[in-house]
Protein backbone atom coordinates (compact mmCIF):
# COMPACT_ATOMS: atom_id res chain seq x y z
CA UNK A 1 0.00 0.00 0.00
CA UNK A 2 2.59 2.52 -1.08
CA UNK A 3 1.99 5.04 -3.74
CA UNK A 4 4.12 8.10 -4.45
CA UNK A 5 2.98 11.67 -2.93
CA UNK A 6 2.65 14.39 -5.31
CA UNK A 7 1.84 17.84 -4.68
CA UNK A 8 -0.35 20.26 -6.70
CA UNK A 9 1.54 23.37 -7.12
CA UNK A 10 -1.14 25.96 -6.73
CA UNK A 11 -1.84 25.05 -3.38
CA UNK A 12 1.38 26.58 -2.22
CA UNK A 13 -0.16 30.15 -3.53
CA UNK A 14 3.56 30.96 -5.24
CA UNK A 15 5.42 31.34 -8.43
CA UNK A 16 5.64 28.13 -9.94
CA UNK A 17 9.65 27.88 -9.24
CA UNK A 18 8.84 28.71 -5.17
CA UNK A 19 6.59 25.93 -5.40
CA UNK A 20 8.56 23.53 -6.98
CA UNK A 21 11.64 23.80 -4.13
CA UNK A 22 8.24 23.89 -1.49
CA UNK A 23 7.62 20.63 -3.27
CA UNK A 24 10.68 19.15 -2.28
CA UNK A 25 11.49 20.10 0.30
CA UNK A 26 7.97 18.41 2.18
CA UNK A 27 9.21 15.25 0.83
CA UNK A 28 6.88 15.22 -2.48
CA UNK A 29 8.50 12.82 -5.40
CA UNK A 30 5.73 14.48 -7.99
CA UNK A 31 4.18 17.69 -9.13
CA UNK A 32 0.67 18.58 -10.81
CA UNK A 33 1.00 22.05 -12.42
CA UNK A 34 -1.61 24.20 -13.84
CA UNK A 35 -1.43 24.80 -18.03
CA UNK A 36 -4.55 26.73 -18.49
CA UNK A 37 -2.57 29.86 -18.13
CA UNK A 38 0.15 32.00 -17.03
CA UNK A 39 4.01 30.69 -17.78
CA UNK A 40 3.11 26.90 -18.39
CA UNK A 41 0.28 27.75 -20.97
CA UNK A 42 0.53 26.12 -24.13
CA UNK A 43 1.18 29.14 -26.33
CA UNK A 44 3.67 30.00 -23.85
CA UNK A 45 5.93 27.08 -24.12
CA UNK A 46 7.39 26.61 -27.50
CA UNK A 47 9.68 23.20 -28.12
CA UNK A 48 12.54 24.42 -26.33
CA UNK A 49 10.57 25.36 -23.19
CA UNK A 50 9.46 22.18 -23.46
CA UNK A 51 12.47 20.48 -23.07
CA UNK A 52 13.57 22.74 -20.21
CA UNK A 53 10.79 22.16 -18.04
CA UNK A 54 11.15 18.21 -18.29
CA UNK A 55 14.68 18.85 -16.97
CA UNK A 56 14.35 21.34 -14.72
CA UNK A 57 11.60 18.55 -12.74
CA UNK A 58 14.04 15.59 -13.68
CA UNK A 59 17.61 18.17 -12.16
CA UNK A 60 14.73 18.52 -9.07
CA UNK A 61 14.11 14.73 -8.75
CA UNK A 62 10.23 15.76 -9.08
CA UNK A 63 7.70 13.50 -11.67
CA UNK A 64 5.16 15.41 -13.53
CA UNK A 65 2.30 13.37 -11.65
CA UNK A 66 -0.31 15.38 -13.77
CA UNK A 67 -0.88 18.82 -15.80
CA UNK A 68 -4.43 20.45 -14.43
CA UNK A 69 -6.09 21.80 -17.81
CA UNK A 70 -9.54 22.65 -16.83
CA UNK A 71 -10.75 25.58 -18.58
CA UNK A 72 -13.27 26.30 -16.07
CA UNK A 73 -17.25 27.61 -16.64
CA UNK A 74 -19.41 24.70 -17.46
CA UNK A 75 -16.84 22.11 -18.25
CA UNK A 76 -18.23 21.45 -21.84
CA UNK A 77 -21.85 21.36 -20.97
CA UNK A 78 -22.56 24.17 -23.81
CA UNK A 79 -22.34 22.84 -27.19
CA UNK A 80 -21.75 26.43 -28.81
CA UNK A 81 -18.61 26.80 -26.42
CA UNK A 82 -17.35 23.30 -27.24
CA UNK A 83 -15.58 23.85 -30.57
CA UNK A 84 -13.28 26.74 -29.15
CA UNK A 85 -12.92 24.37 -25.85
CA UNK A 86 -11.97 21.14 -27.88
CA UNK A 87 -9.10 22.96 -29.69
CA UNK A 88 -7.63 24.41 -26.56
CA UNK A 89 -7.59 21.40 -24.59
CA UNK A 90 -6.33 19.50 -27.89
CA UNK A 91 -3.35 22.06 -27.73
CA UNK A 92 -2.97 20.99 -23.69
CA UNK A 93 -3.12 17.46 -24.76
CA UNK A 94 0.17 18.34 -26.72
CA UNK A 95 2.04 20.11 -24.45
CA UNK A 96 1.35 17.03 -21.49
CA UNK A 97 2.73 14.91 -24.11
CA UNK A 98 5.69 16.59 -25.34
CA UNK A 99 6.61 17.33 -20.76
CA UNK A 100 6.37 13.41 -20.91
CA UNK A 101 3.23 13.73 -18.69
CA UNK A 102 0.45 11.46 -18.91
CA UNK A 103 -2.37 12.89 -16.96
CA UNK A 104 -4.72 15.95 -17.84
CA UNK A 105 -6.99 16.59 -15.00
CA UNK A 106 -9.92 18.69 -15.84
CA UNK A 107 -14.01 19.11 -15.08
CA UNK A 108 -16.05 18.28 -17.80
CA UNK A 109 -19.23 19.92 -16.03
CA UNK A 110 -22.34 18.14 -14.23
CA UNK A 111 -23.81 15.18 -15.74
CA UNK A 112 -27.26 15.20 -16.20
CA UNK A 113 -29.42 12.23 -15.11
CA UNK A 114 -31.34 11.92 -18.28
CA UNK A 115 -28.55 10.52 -20.94
CA UNK A 116 -30.68 11.94 -23.97
CA UNK A 117 -30.77 15.70 -23.23
CA UNK A 118 -28.66 17.66 -24.98
CA UNK A 119 -26.13 18.98 -22.73
CA UNK A 120 -25.38 14.90 -21.90
CA UNK A 121 -25.03 14.76 -25.64
CA UNK A 122 -22.50 17.75 -25.90
CA UNK A 123 -20.08 16.16 -22.80
CA UNK A 124 -20.41 13.07 -24.76
CA UNK A 125 -19.20 14.69 -28.23
CA UNK A 126 -16.75 16.48 -26.98
CA UNK A 127 -15.29 13.77 -24.25
CA UNK A 128 -15.00 11.45 -27.35
CA UNK A 129 -13.13 13.93 -29.35
CA UNK A 130 -10.64 14.26 -26.86
CA UNK A 131 -10.62 11.03 -25.63
CA UNK A 132 -9.22 9.60 -28.94
CA UNK A 133 -7.06 12.29 -29.61
CA UNK A 134 -5.16 12.02 -26.25
CA UNK A 135 -4.98 8.07 -27.02
CA UNK A 136 -3.09 9.04 -30.00
CA UNK A 137 -1.09 10.92 -27.80
CA UNK A 138 -0.55 8.52 -24.68
CA UNK A 139 -2.09 10.85 -22.58
CA UNK A 140 -5.03 10.30 -20.29
CA UNK A 141 -7.97 12.98 -20.47
CA UNK A 142 -8.94 12.75 -16.33
CA UNK A 143 -12.22 13.52 -15.52
CA UNK A 144 -12.65 15.07 -11.65
CA UNK A 145 -14.96 13.29 -9.37
CA UNK A 146 -17.19 15.46 -7.70
CA UNK A 147 -20.78 16.94 -9.63
CA UNK A 148 -21.71 13.52 -9.48
CA UNK A 149 -22.06 9.91 -8.10
CA UNK A 150 -19.17 7.89 -9.32
CA UNK A 151 -22.11 5.45 -10.57
CA UNK A 152 -23.59 8.33 -12.68
CA UNK A 153 -19.66 9.14 -13.86
CA UNK A 154 -19.10 5.20 -14.57
CA UNK A 155 -22.51 5.18 -16.81
CA UNK A 156 -20.69 8.10 -18.37
CA UNK A 157 -17.90 6.46 -19.05
CA UNK A 158 -19.31 3.28 -20.73
CA UNK A 159 -21.26 5.18 -22.81
CA UNK A 160 -18.73 6.94 -23.60
CA UNK A 161 -16.81 3.84 -25.56
CA UNK A 162 -13.53 5.50 -26.12
CA UNK A 163 -10.34 5.60 -25.38
CA UNK A 164 -8.24 8.23 -23.05
CA UNK A 165 -10.58 9.54 -20.93
CA UNK A 166 -10.33 8.49 -17.04
CA UNK A 167 -10.81 9.69 -13.87
CA UNK A 168 -9.15 12.03 -11.49
CA UNK A 169 -10.53 10.48 -7.82
CA UNK A 170 -11.00 13.75 -5.58
CA UNK A 171 -12.49 11.69 -2.54
CA UNK A 172 -13.78 15.34 -0.65
CA UNK A 173 -15.06 16.20 -3.70
CA UNK A 174 -17.33 12.93 -3.39
CA UNK A 175 -17.93 13.52 0.27
CA UNK A 176 -18.39 17.30 0.46
CA UNK A 177 -20.91 17.55 -2.48
CA UNK A 178 -22.91 14.12 -3.30
CA UNK A 179 -22.01 12.52 -0.22
CA UNK A 180 -20.38 9.99 -1.75
CA UNK A 181 -18.67 6.97 0.08
CA UNK A 182 -14.73 7.43 -1.80
CA UNK A 183 -13.71 3.91 -0.79
CA UNK A 184 -17.20 2.50 -2.98
CA UNK A 185 -16.20 5.26 -5.40
CA UNK A 186 -12.74 3.93 -6.05
CA UNK A 187 -14.41 0.18 -6.70
CA UNK A 188 -16.80 1.28 -9.19
CA UNK A 189 -14.49 3.68 -11.12
CA UNK A 190 -11.44 1.38 -10.91
CA UNK A 191 -11.28 0.40 -14.73
CA UNK A 192 -10.80 4.30 -15.15
CA UNK A 193 -8.98 5.60 -12.40
CA UNK A 194 -5.59 7.16 -13.74
CA UNK A 195 -4.94 9.93 -11.14
CA UNK A 196 -6.45 10.20 -7.50
CA UNK A 197 -6.32 13.36 -5.18
CA UNK A 198 -5.12 13.89 -1.77
CA UNK A 199 -7.35 15.91 -0.44
CA UNK A 200 -10.05 16.01 3.03
CA UNK A 201 -13.76 17.50 3.89
CA UNK A 202 -16.97 16.97 5.19
CA UNK A 203 -20.48 17.99 4.16
CA UNK A 204 -21.94 19.85 6.62
CA UNK A 205 -25.51 20.26 4.71
CA UNK A 206 -27.11 17.96 1.69
CA UNK A 207 -26.25 20.09 -1.35
CA UNK A 208 -27.64 20.55 -4.90
CA UNK A 209 -24.54 19.61 -7.41
CA UNK A 210 -26.45 21.74 -9.95
CA UNK A 211 -26.55 24.81 -7.79
CA UNK A 212 -22.88 24.09 -6.21
CA UNK A 213 -21.06 23.49 -9.49
CA UNK A 214 -23.22 26.55 -11.63
CA UNK A 215 -22.54 28.60 -8.79
CA UNK A 216 -18.49 28.03 -9.27
CA UNK A 217 -18.68 28.26 -13.17
CA UNK A 218 -20.12 31.66 -12.49
CA UNK A 219 -18.18 33.08 -9.81
CA UNK A 220 -21.02 33.05 -7.56
CA UNK A 221 -20.15 30.76 -5.03
CA UNK A 222 -20.12 33.28 -2.34
CA UNK A 223 -23.66 34.33 -2.99
CA UNK A 224 -24.77 30.76 -2.72
CA UNK A 225 -23.20 30.29 0.74
CA UNK A 226 -25.05 33.69 1.81
CA UNK A 227 -27.92 32.25 0.96
CA UNK A 228 -27.75 28.26 1.68
CA UNK A 229 -25.18 28.82 4.64
CA UNK A 230 -21.31 27.00 4.66
CA UNK A 231 -22.49 23.87 2.52
CA UNK A 232 -19.08 21.92 3.10
CA UNK A 233 -15.38 22.03 4.49
CA UNK A 234 -12.62 21.74 3.45
CA UNK A 235 -10.32 20.14 6.00
CA UNK A 236 -6.56 19.33 6.32
CA UNK A 237 -6.17 15.62 5.27
CA UNK A 238 -7.23 13.18 7.93
CA UNK A 239 -9.73 15.58 9.84
CA UNK A 240 -12.29 14.96 7.04
CA UNK A 241 -14.85 12.26 6.63
CA UNK A 242 -12.68 10.51 3.95
CA UNK A 243 -11.87 7.06 5.67
CA UNK A 244 -7.76 7.12 4.13
CA UNK A 245 -6.57 4.02 5.59
CA UNK A 246 -9.85 2.14 3.74
CA UNK A 247 -9.64 4.52 0.38
CA UNK A 248 -5.55 3.88 0.51
CA UNK A 249 -6.96 -0.50 0.64
CA UNK A 250 -9.49 0.27 -2.02
CA UNK A 251 -6.57 1.72 -4.16
CA UNK A 252 -4.40 -1.45 -3.61
CA UNK A 253 -7.11 -3.68 -4.32
CA UNK A 254 -8.06 -1.99 -7.21
CA UNK A 255 -4.37 -2.36 -8.77
CA UNK A 256 -4.11 1.50 -8.71
CA UNK A 257 -0.26 2.65 -8.41
CA UNK A 258 -0.23 6.18 -9.28
CA UNK A 259 0.14 9.17 -7.53
CA UNK A 260 -1.32 10.66 -4.82
CA UNK A 261 -1.65 14.25 -5.34
CA UNK A 262 -2.11 16.59 -2.23
CA UNK A 263 -4.33 19.32 -3.13
CA UNK A 264 -5.00 22.24 -0.55
CA UNK A 265 -8.00 24.55 -1.68
CA UNK A 266 -8.29 26.79 1.67
CA UNK A 267 -6.48 27.65 4.67
CA UNK A 268 -4.06 30.09 5.85
CA UNK A 269 -1.04 28.06 6.16
CA UNK A 270 -0.65 25.52 2.62
CA UNK A 271 2.47 24.97 3.12
CA UNK A 272 2.05 23.70 6.39
CA UNK A 273 -1.11 21.61 5.97
CA UNK A 274 0.80 20.15 2.68
CA UNK A 275 3.84 19.43 5.60
CA UNK A 276 1.43 17.38 7.87
CA UNK A 277 -0.35 15.62 4.76
CA UNK A 278 2.69 14.32 3.54
CA UNK A 279 3.50 12.77 7.01
CA UNK A 280 -0.20 11.60 7.55
CA UNK A 281 0.15 9.80 3.88
CA UNK A 282 3.42 7.91 4.90
CA UNK A 283 2.45 7.15 8.36
CA UNK A 284 -1.12 6.01 7.00
CA UNK A 285 0.43 3.85 4.47
CA UNK A 286 3.09 2.92 6.65
CA UNK A 287 0.39 1.67 9.03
Amino acid sequence: MLFPIGVMIDSFRRPLREGMALARAVGAAGIQVTVVEGEMAPERMDAAARVRFRKTCGAAGLRIAAVCGDLGGHGFERADENPAKVSRTRAIVDLAADLGCGVITTHIGVIPDEPDSPIYRAMQGACRDLGFYAAGKGVSLAVETGPETAAALRLFLDRLEAPGVGVNLDPANLVMVTGDDPVAAVRTLAPYLVHTHAKDGRQLQPCDRHEVYGAFAEGGFAQLEARMGRLFQETPLGEGAVDWPRYLAALTAAGYRGFLTIEREVGVDPEGDIRKAVAFLRRTMDG
